[in-house]
Formats: structure tokens, sequence, C-alpha cells
């Protein structure tokens, strides 16, 4: 009888190791249609003239930067000073709060509200390895994963598969199973692991965790004598918090969340997804802040006693910032003055990007952009109501 391994239940779906990492690098090398992306994106116009050469140049430039790379390490360590020009270029500033709380002896599961695909878990980890934390591992999803390049560059950088595609019962259960097991193996290593709340992205900017992602954390620990909250404090789930300013692909949520309302679905094109990825690290974010709110505690009942839980720190941990107040208002909503003055007033030049990001889109999408930015408020004014009528009266 032939014994399954723990390496060999996740080959397929685990990050790549430091031992995999030289014959990844090769491969990406020898990719033509990789070195052909990366020379499209950095030199759009030379491309159209010259492609093959393009190609040449950039193969070379990146066999010599990558020449003594051998370990995930050495990978993540070299898009440090990128993502330092990155941060400078697209925003006005990253900040976070709440890495106090966290205990650099400790791997935590760390599940954040989601706005971008490869963002917010990139700012996640740039917090996480300032504060002289190890970064964590990333769950993303197969859809994402349409070319070979993509897939090694993903796992490179310490991502896992999530199996999203799975069709039929018994696959799909088998897919959560082992991503589950996954979850429970990285921790037990000491690998922290970045998720997002829900499947997708919260595109009409109502940030909601899906229970059926709470019970997927218990399902590989059914039959193990633990209870639902032993399995849970095992995990040490910490919420996170992340909000942009301005969203870079708040146009293409718009349109999606309009052709929705009309025909109740949406075809999306086969290249939208890697253009919400170029757009998201490139676009105009303003400011952005990661929030890490306090690990789970007590004795949650079940899947949609955490969830809700979640919901509750991730809204009270959501840096609200003009951008979302003035969504409100033209909405219809008010906003209450002590909420006005945490916030903070529009910079002239905020203001001017805003204006211009909502006249850019089409009239009858304009409500639907909206929305992206007013729903923060909507449950943050929610949540401190609800706060309000529990305390109990004098």
């Amino acid at each position: 009888m032939q014994t399954v391994t723990t390496e060999d239940e996740f080959a397929d779906i685990r990050p790549y190791r430091d031992d995999e990492v030289r014959t990844v690098l090769d491969r990406l090398l020898s990719d033509q249609e990789f070195l052909a992306a990366v020379a499209a994106y950095r030199f759009p116009i030379a491309y159209r003239i010259a492609p093959g050469l393009l190609r040449t140049l950039v193969g070379r430039v990146l066999a010599r930067r990558v020449a003594d790379f051998d370990s995930v390490d050495d990978f993540q360590f070299s898009l440090e000073s990128w993502f330092d020009r990155m941060i400078a270029g697209t925003t006005d500033g990253l900040s976070w709060s709440g890495t106090e709380r966290l205990d650099p002896e400790r791997a935590y599961l760390f599940v954040s509200n989601h706005r971008d695909i490869a963002m917010d878990s990139g700012f996640l980890n740039y917090a996480l390895h300032a504060e002289g934390h190890r970064t964590s591992r990333i769950a993303i999803g197969d859809n994402l994963l349409q070319k070979p390049y993509a897939t090694d560059l993903m796992r490179l950088n310490k991502s896992f598969v999530v199996k999203r595609s799975a069709k039929g019962v018994r696959e799909q259960l088998a897919a959560y199973t082992q991503t589950s097991r996954f979850l429970h193996h990285s921790i037990a290593e000491g690998q922290s692991v970045w998720i997002a709340q829900r499947e997708g992205r919260a595109k009409d900017g109502d940030d909601r965790a899906d229970p059926a992602i709470i019970k997927m954390f218990h399902l590989s620990e059914r039959k193990s004598g633990k209870t639902f909250v032993e399995v849970m404090a095992s995990l040490h789930i910490v919420p996170v918090a992340i909000s942009y300013e301005l969203d870079p692909c708040d146009a293409m949520k718009a349109h999606e969340l309009k052709v929705r309302s009309e025909s109740g679905t949406y075809d999306k094109p086969p290249d939208e997804d890697i253009h919400s990825i170029v757009m998201g690290i490139t676009g105009d974010k303003a400011r952005v802040h990661v929030h890490f709110g306090p690990e789970l505690s007590g004795s949650p009942a079940d899947a949609d006693a955490v969830a809700a839980w979640l919901d509750n720190e991730i809204h009270a941990g959501f840096r609200l910032f003009p951008t979302h107040l003035e969504a409100w208002r033209r909405r219809g909503g008010e906003v209450p003055a002590a909420l006005a003055e945490s916030v903070g007033a529009f910079s002239d030049a905020t203001r001017e990007r805003f204006d211009a990001r909502i006249e850019a889109v089409p009239a009858e999408e304009r409500d639907f952009l909206l929305q992206q930015y007013a729903n923060p408020v909507a449950n943050r004014l929610a949540r401190d109501e609800a706060d309000q009528a529990a305390k109990p009266s004098m």
C-alpha cells in the first residue's frame, strides 16, 4: 500500500519551496509568452515596433537579475524596491495599525475584506515585513491562473491555489477539504496565511464575511475530536480591514454592477482579471490603510457567529476617507459631525481626482461607482448604532 505524504497531498496547490526556485525561474526565462508580457508592459511602444528584439533583451536583463536567486526570500526581497516605487508612484501614502497586537513568534490566519486582486495581500505583507514579521502565504483562486507563467509567479510569491473551478459536489468537497487541511498545515508549520472573507471582491463595497468560508476552515477537522471553538482557536484568526481612498478598478466594478442590475448576470471577458490586476497595481489609489484587528477569542457557536464577528471588526477597523463620506452625501446620506471630524477634510487634489473618476464613467453607471465608496459608511453607521443600542440605559 502506497503512503501519501503531506508534501504529496499539497504538491499541486502549495507555494514553491526554496529547492524549486531555480527550476521555476529558469522555466519562466524560457517562456516566450511571459517575456512578451513583461516587454509589452515595460516598453509598450518599442514592443509594437520590435517585439522579438524586446523579448530577447528582457530575457537577458531578467536572467542577470535572478542569476543568484535560490530561495523564495531572494525572490520576495527583489520585489521590495519595486514595491516601494509602486507605493511612491501610485499612492499618497500607505499606513497600518494594530500590528502591536501580533506576536512575531505566532502564525495567524488573516481574514480580510477583499477589494483588489493583488494589492490587498501585497499591502498586508508589506506591513508585516516592515514590522519585522514573516510574510504570509496567500490564498488565490485558480480562476486567476489561466497562464502557466502566472501560476509560477504566484507560487513563487508564497501563493497557494484554491480550486474555485472544481465542478460537482464530490470534486468541490475534495477541493475545499484540501484547502482546509493546507490552512491547518500552514499554521502548524508556523506560516501565517492571508485569505479573503468571501470568494471574489466586494465590488459594491459592502464587506460581508461568507459563513461558507468559515465552514471550510472547520471542514478538515470535523473528525478530529476537537470542538468548533477549539478548531477556530487553533487557527489564530485575525480580522484585517483594507481601505483605499481611490479604487483604480472602480469604473470596471461600476460597469459590472450596472450590467448585473439589468440582467442578473455578467459575462466576464477572458482578460478582465489580468486587466484588473494591472490596473490595481499601476492605478491611482491615493491613501491606503491596513488595520489588523484583535485575534478571535471566546466561544463562537458556529460559522455564522464567526462571520458576524468578522463583519463587526472589519467595519470598525475600516479607515474611512473623505471619498467615502462624499459618496455617502451624494447618495443622499447625512454624515454625523463627529464622524466627519474624525475623517477630516478633502484635499483639493484628491477631490479633483475623485470628481474626475465620477465624470469619466457613463451617467447611468455613476451611482454604482458612488455605491462602492458609500457602503463602508453605511456599515460604520449601522455598527455604531448597534453598539449604542447595546449599551445599558442610565
